[in-house]
């Protein structure tokens, strides 16, 4: 295998003067904009395996190379840690997604490096000069470092063995920087760049196809899934993340392969759904999960939504509907992503499958899918290890999308929005854009007429949140005064009458002391609730 090492910069760290007469000065050396990258030469993406061997970069071939240098350039922790390594007699290199993000300009905190050092010789090598560091990697050859405010893994190279049954690797550590790349997953991510000396290797092609946004795989995809069916889920998240197309060898490894995602714990399967719902183009992610057939064994509610529909009793396609939904909610989002928002956006019709009926002279109905869908959804988000507060919320999300239907023919009392604000609570920002985004009609009259009817409900918790404060609806009285009024102690029956109470406030807004306390009285007596003569006599006399 040849690795293709290409200086970066000349003996000044500025790039070399072909790159500087071709691209540019300073401005070259910079981390580099996807908006900046030109069209490559030859658009059409390799369709399996590595570049050949000499084959002509790319122009983004020399660019990339550049920004690689300019991203040394600004980081001065890599190059203090890389001749560390290079004066005990060691080869360090930044290395995989780092490489890749340094070359999409999107370089976090976070840096990964490989190296031919063993960990407790890299232990040693980073003692006094890492600000902190963490073994929980040790075991499969990691040790992290945190240095000025940056995390830094650093793991020896690595040729591990995997026992074809699980994921679990017989942790080999290697000796070559090869190697080490060809058990990666993707080619993308098969890149690497020398510290100190920012020398750049790419056996497999990564850049290419980073040039052309292809995913392939270093060598092939079946091997690659085998070891690790983990990198199916994988290549449905960077086609999410980065926008890249899975070359056609991957697609039919994925869709071959699918039903091998099961040796995977949910624990991680979520984690990656996750990642993918957070991307930039979820829905490219998640329609190649349900091509493949791996959202069959992952999120088997998604593939369930494409429902069979009669040529009569037409209804909408509620799996691309679900989707053009997710679409809506993000482009709703104001502070970034919302994984809540996502996550109930696509699964807030979940339930119509299961309460589909053909309904004689009517059409389609799915009587009370929001509450059986809010049932599914908690079923699938714990089955994936979700947190807990993050399944409540979702769940109440879709159990309440549908209340605001039937808003418009204006039978929506005070006391119903009152009850919409408060059953929604800390979600009514995220049921808003919900709710808008639900609306896929394609009649123009119809969805601007949702659209005034949301906007007049919008207008209307504005005024009632005016006058009273919809956060927070309390009873007019608290337990205490309940207790005290009622001369009983603290117990289930305080309770019921709190609740009255709510039921109450809910109903008719804000009520004065008085006029609240003879209401709790009233409602005692209905009760059987006698209460004792002084606190009764005091209520009385106030």
């Amino acid at each position: 295998m040849v690795v293709r090492q290409v200086p970066v910069t000349g003996e000044d760290g500025r790039p070399p003067r072909s790159l500087r007469r071709q691209f540019g000065g300073p401005a070259s050396c910079r981390p580099v904009d996807s908006r900046d990258v030109p069209s490559p030469v030859d658009p059409t993406p390799p369709a399996t395996g590595p570049s050949p061997a000499g084959a002509r970069p790319h122009r983004l071939d020399a660019l990339q190379q550049a920004a690689v240098a300019g991203l040394m350039r600004v980081a001065p922790v890599a190059d203090e840690l890389g001749q560390r390594f290079t004066a005990a007699g060691h080869e360090l290199h930044l290395v995989g997604g780092s490489v890749r993000d340094a070359l999409l300009g999107r370089l976090g905190d976070d840096l990964d490096f490989t190296t031919d050092a063993r960990p407790e010789r890299v232990l040693e090598l980073v003692e006094g000069w890492a600000h902190s560091t963490w073994e929980t990697g040790v075991t499969f050859g990691t040790v992290g470092v945190n240095r000025g405010g940056l995390r830094l893994e650093i793991t020896t190279f690595r040729s591990d063995v995997y026992d074809g049954d699980t994921r679990n690797p017989v942790v080999t550590f290697g000796d070559t920087l090869e190697g080490d790349l060809g058990r990666r997953d993707f080619s993308v991510n098969a890149m690497a760049v020398s510290v100190p000396g920012h020398k750049f290797a790419d056996p497999f092609g990564g850049l290419d196809q980073l040039a052309t946004k292809v995913l392939d795989t270093p060598g092939t995809p079946e091997q690659s899934f085998h070891d690790d069916p983990l990198r199916m889920l994988r290549a449905a998240r960077f086609v999410s993340q980065l926008g890249f197309t899975p070359a056609p060898r991957v697609v039919a490894a994925m869709t071959a392969m699918a039903d091998q995602i099961t040796r995977i714990t949910a624990e991680r399967v979520g984690a990656e759904l996750n990642k993918l719902l957070l991307g930039a183009h979820p829905r490219a992610g998640l329609a190649l999960l349900t091509q493949t057939g791996l959202a069959d064994h992952v999120l088997p509610e998604l593939p369930a939504l494409r429902l069979e529909r009669d040529e009569h009793l037409q209804h909408k396609d509620v799996y691309e509907h679900s989707l053009t939904v997710l679409d809506q909610a993000i482009a709703q989002e104001e502070d970034g992503p919302d994984l809540t928002l996502r996550w109930a956006a696509l699964l807030h019709d979940i339930g119509k499958p299961a309460t589909r009926r053909f309904e004689p002279g009517q059409g389609v109905s799915f009587h009370h899918h929001e509450v059986v869908g809010a049932k599914l959804v908690r079923k699938r988000l714990r089955a994936l290890r979700m947190p807990k507060s993050m399944i409540d919320d979702v769940a109440q999300l879709t159990f309440l999308h549908l209340r605001f239907h039937g808003y418009g023919t204006g039978a929506w009392t005070d006391s119903a929005v009152r009850r919409y604000v408060t059953d929604a609570g800390d979600l009514l920002s995220r049921l808003h854009k919900l709710v808008r985004a639900d609306c896929t009609t394609r009649n123009p009259h119809r969805r601007r007429a949702l659209q005034r009817s949301y906007d007049d409900l919008e207008r209307r918790i504005g005024e009632i949140a005016a006058a009273e404060d919809l956060a927070r609806v309390r009873p007019d009285l608290d337990g205490n005064a309940i207790m005290e009024l009622l001369g009983i102690p603290a117990g289930p029956l305080v309770g019921k009458a709190w609740k009255f109470l709510k039921e109450l406030r809910l109903e008719r807004g804000p009520l004065d002391r008085d006029v609240a306390e003879a209401e709790l009285l009233a409602w005692a007596r209905e009760q059987g609730i006698t209460p004792a003569a002084g606190a009764a006599g005091d209520a009385d006399g106030q």
